[in-house]
Formats: structure tokens, C-alpha cells, sequence
């Protein structure tokens, strides 16, 4: 309960968002905190500012915590609301802050690449009266080099420590896309391999999505499809990034039936309008 805390505490998210992240309930993501907050009461835990030692051991707690901040910065009409431009842009200076705190730890770096690299991308992720586009069809002009080039240098030093982690592989996949800026087309191999590394560290929903995502790019629809089909379908009865890539993955099969089902629980779990829009216009 660390992370849900600190998203409370210091960053005055309310539960039902946190719930959101964690994919569960708000009632369920409430009951955990009221309960993690009596045990801190109970047991007369005290906020104190840690020792330089005892940073390692709170380290993945916090850098989950600003993982989880930008994402809600982002998810946030993808920059259209200022309130999600300031979230990101708090979930960034929180990563700078860390990384003077810990300037050898590679993960650190690691998530400051990742959020620079999204970062970049935020002008283009809308077009004229917010219409959504897709990293794939963004105009990558539109991207900023000068926060791609620190996402680089960041990415670069966290590799030469020799200790791949999460945010790291997830920096490399966002890495692979911005080089569309200069070569003009994307290496879906090289994602797909990283995801595949990434599935090792961190099997979560999103991850196995995004990979499912890549084999379809790199391998073909049916590919991407097995990948989906190997997940517990309890899983992702909620979950809507899986049944847009579903729905997008059965059109290309020409199954258009079990794709308008697809689309249909992708639209009605699309909490964003222009996202909903999108959706609506792709299933025809």
C-alpha cells in the first residue's frame, strides 16, 4: 500500500482514481486505505524524512508512485486539461528530485527517459479540436528533440550500469518509436523483443497488451491475436486498452463480427471522449 498512499497523501489523488490504476474497484482501493491508514495510526508510525541509507529499501515504492503519477498526468485528455499537465509535469521534477537523491540508481534513470520520451510526444498525441490520434499515425514533427535527446542521454547512462530494470525496458521501447523521427519508420522487432524482456520482469496486463501490440506489427495479426488469447480472460473483463488492440487486430482478419464485439466493450470502457470518438469511427 506504500504507492496508493503517497498518490493520496502527497499528490491528493482520490481513491477512485487510484483504483483506476491498480484495476480494482473503488470501494476495494478505499477499504485498503482506510485500513493501511488505521495501521499507521494504531501503530503511532510517524512521517519522517528517511536516512540516506534506508533510500534503497523505499526506492521501488516511490518510483512506482511517479510511474503512476504521469500516468494519470497523461490519461488526463492526454494534455487537453491542465490539471493532467501539471500532474505530469509534477511526476517529471519528482523524477529529477530523485535522481539527485540516487544518481547511480540505473531505474531511476530509467523512468526519467520514459516520461521524457511520452513527454515529447504530447502535441501530437491531439489534433484540431482535440481529436485523438494514435502514436502510430502522430506527425512525429511535432514531437520535441530536445526532450528525446535527454530521454537518450538518461536511457544511455542507465544502460551502461550493467542492471536492466522495468522502467528501463519500457525507456527502450519508447526509444524505438522516437526513432521514427529520424529514419521514418518503426522497428517492431526490436519492441517486440524488449517486451518480450519486459514480460519476464513485469507481466502485467499492459505489458502483455503492448506485446501483443508489437508480434501483431512484426509477425502479423494472428500473431498479436495468440498473444491476447494466452491471458486469463477474467483478467481483462475491465481492462480497455486489450479489447481496443483486440477489436483492431480481428478487423485486420477480416472477422468482423467477433470485431464489433471488440470494439463495443472498447468503447464502452473508453473514460475519455475523443477516445470513445476514435473507437466509434475505426469499428464503421
Amino acid at each position: 500500500m506504500h504507492t496508493p498512499l503517497m498518490l493520496q497523501t502527497v499528490l491528493g489523488l482520490d481513491a477512485a482514481r487510484i483504483a483506476h490504476a491498480f484495476l480494482v474497484s473503488p470501494t476495494t482501493m478505499g477499504q485498503r486505505l482506510v485500513r493501511a491508514k488505521t495501521k499507521i495510526r494504531d501503530g503511532g508510525i510517524q512521517f519522517e524524512v528517511p536516512q540516506e541509507r534506508e533510500l534503497p529499501q523505499r526506492l521501488d515504492a516511490v518510483l512506482e508512485a511517479i510511474y503512476s503519477a504521469i500516468g494519470f498526468g497523461w490519461d488526463d485528455m492526454a494534455g487537453m486539461d491542465q490539471s493532467g499537465r501539471e500532474l505530469a509535469e509534477e511526476a517529471i521534477w519528482l523524477g529529477r528530485v530523485l535522481l539527485q537523491l540516487m544518481p547511480r540508481e540505473a531505474e531511476v534513470r530509467g523512468l526519467l527517459a520514459l516520461m521524457l520520451h511520452c513527454e515529447a510526444r504530447r502535441r501530437a498525441r491531439r489534433g484540431p479540436e482535440g481529436r485523438y490520434i494514435p502514436l502510430s499515425e502522430q506527425d512525429s514533427e511535432q514531437w520535441s528533440l530536445p526532450l528525446i535527446e535527454e530521454a537518450e542521454r538518461h536511457l544511455a547512462e542507465a544502460s551502461s550500469r550493467g542492471r536492466t530494470g522495468r522502467f528501463q525496458l519500457e525507456a527502450a521501447i519508447q526509444s524505438v518509436h522516437a526513432e521514427r523521427a529520424r529514419s521514418g519508420r518503426t522497428e517492431w522487432g526490436a519492441i517486440m523483443l524488449f517486451y518480450e524482456q519486459l514480460i519476464r520482469i513485469s507481466p502485467t496486463l499492459g505489458t502483455r497488451t503492448g506485446h501483443a501490440a508489437a508480434a501483431a506489427e512484426a509477425r502479423g495479426p494472428e500473431a498479436g491475436l495468440a498473444v491476447l488469447d494466452a491471458i486469463d480472460p477474467e483478467s481483462v473483463s475491465g481492462y480497455q486498452p486489450y479489447w481496443a488492440v483486440r477489436a483492431h487486430l480481428l478487423q485486420r482478419l477480416a472477422m468482423t463480427s467477433e470485431a464489433a464485439d471488440a470494439f463495443d466493450r472498447a468503447i464502452g470502457l473508453a473514460e475519455d471522449p475523443a477516445v470513445r470518438q476514435f473507437l466509434l469511427q475505426r469499428r464503421g
